[in-house]
């Protein structure tokens, strides 16, 4: 990213979204894929990978309400994504799952990310979800064969303790986060909400034989001759044995570099 980022006009940005969503859909009407689907009766007895995240996070200037309404909107989506079941050959797509986000449906106004600040909109607040599908999905043999990184780091870290860039961004229905099961088993996706948190599992029929490792290299802030600082990073993770923790393998997963905007020194408060 060695130039400014460009700024769309509205018309501009409802016509690509446009183009984009109905692109989305004709996939999905037309393609090849087997997609995942809910499956309430099978439940799968062994968690592979689980986590959690809070739902509530320090945020400078954010009204309060955006968060509260994130957690209805939360509630909406687990409802429609718990219990999926993943099968050997299948496909699972965030949005195909969840659906659109309307306020027939019960979503509320939450925060949404745009150009580098955020905004009211419905719905706002998914990206948790993706997020946290997506770093589960990384710590299991599935793979992910799309996934959108964050174009704007919005806000200072608070308490992080996962590498920067290891979410997936989300934006109905164009910006999908897809996972494919190249395994012989079923995985099952388990969400829900906590009073505090989010939390998520995958489950499969019987233990895993490996374990994973995320992290991150080249981590670097750099000032740009446009006068703004890009943060990067590349993740990659790591494979080992269960039974002894032999190393078997490392690989690169995805590269990040995103716009940040407030100063790099500036308290994550």
């Amino acid at each position: 990213m060695h130039h400014r980022p460009v700024r769309r006009s509205f018309m501009r940005l409802q016509a690509g979204k446009w183009w984009f969503t109905n692109k989305r859909r004709l996939k999905w009407l037309f393609g090849s894929r087997k997609l995942a689907k809910m499956n309430k009766e099978l439940s799968l007895p062994c968690v592979v990978f689980t986590h959690a995240t809070p739902l509530i996070r320090p945020l400078r200037n954010v009204d309060g309400w955006l968060q509260t309404n994130k957690v209805t909107n939360l509630l909406l989506a687990a409802a429609k994504l718990n219990g999926i079941v993943l099968m050997p050959g299948e496909t699972f797509s965030y949005w195909r799952a969840i659906g659109k986000p309307t306020r027939n449906k019960g979503y509320v106004d939450g925060m949404v990310l745009f150009y580098g600040g955020y905004k009211a909109g419905v719905g706002g607040g998914l990206c948790q979800m993706s997020n946290l599908v997506y770093w589960m999905t990384l710590h299991t043999p599935l793979q992910v064969i799309e996934r959108h990184r964050h174009s704007y780091d919005v806000f200072p870290d608070a308490g992080r303790t996962q590498p920067f860039g290891s979410g997936a961004t989300c934006a109905y229905n164009y910006l999908d986060l897809q996972i494919y099961n190249p395994t012989n088993e079923p995985y099952q996706l388990i969400v829900g909400l906590t009073e505090e948190k989010l939390v998520g599992e995958w489950r499969a029929p019987q233990p895993s034989n490996y374990r994973y490792e995320v992290f991150e290299k080249d981590h670097r802030i750099e000032l740009k001759p446009w006068g703004g600082y890009v943060r990067s990073n590349a993740i990659y993770r790591r494979t080992f044995a269960m039974e002894d923790g032999e190393l078997l393998g490392e690989e690169f997963v995805a590269g990040n570099e995103a716009v940040m905007m407030y100063a790099p020194m500036l308290e994550p408060v």
